[in-house]
Order: C-alpha cells, then sequence, then structure tokens
C-alpha cells in the first residue's frame, strides 16, 4: 500500500516528535529505552521524510516538518514537563505556523 505523500510527511512529523521527546528521557543516551525510542523515531521520520520528497518540493516538506515539529514540541513540553511558553514564544509560534501556511497557500513551488 503506497501513503499520499502528506500522509508520510504526516507521520515523518509525529516520529520526530516522539524522538525528541524521548531525548530528554534518555538522559545523554544512558537509558536503553527511551535511548531506543529516539533511534528508532529518527530512523522513521527521516525514512518518510525522504519519500515525500518524491513528489513535494523540498522547501516545502522541510517547512512544514519543522514548522509542525517546533508547535508539537512546544505542546508536549508544555504538557510533559510544564514547560509554559512566554507571550514572545506565542507570537514566535504564530509566525511559524503563519509561514508555513503562506508558503504552502500561495507559492508556485514545482516538483521536480
Amino acid at each position: 500500500m503506497r501513503l499520499p505523500p502528506y500522509a508520510l510527511l504526516g507521520i515523518a512529523i509525529v516520529a520526530e516528535v516522539i524522538a525528541t521527546s524521548a531525548m530528554r528521557a534518555s538522559e545523554g543516551f544512558s537509558r536503553l529505552w527511551p535511548s531506543a525510542i529516539v533511534v528508532a523515531g529518527y530512523g522513521v521520520a527521516f525514512y518518510c521524510l525522504s519519500l515525500t520528497l518524491r513528489s513535494i518540493p523540498v522547501g516545502i516538506v522541510y517547512a512544514v516538518w519543522s514548522g509542525a515539529g517546533i508547535v508539537l514540541i512546544t505542546l508536549v513540553a508544555l504538557l510533559l514537563y510544564r514547560q509554559v511558553p512566554d507571550v514572545p514564544a506565542i507570537i514566535g509560534l504564530g509566525l511559524i505556523i503563519a509561514g508555513v501556511a503562506v508558503l504552502n497557500i500561495f507559492s508556485k513551488m514545482q516538483a521536480h
């Protein structure tokens, strides 16, 4: 079964967020299972990310992947680690979301 490119991109984003979240729990890669989750998560993330590049321009893929990752990691940090973003952080996150939206809605980038 072949997944649509944006579904693969979604999987890549979720895998990266899981891997990044597990990195804190790995305590400098000194704990086995959180470290294994980091390695597996990034493996899945980069594999799925590479598959999306077959049909979506690299600029779009990277903007969506990094922008969504930043926002989701901030939400995970808020929920799991009680790291509350301040007003400038929230404004910055809003600008990231707006930038990704502008790129996707108005850009004329074409797949190669």
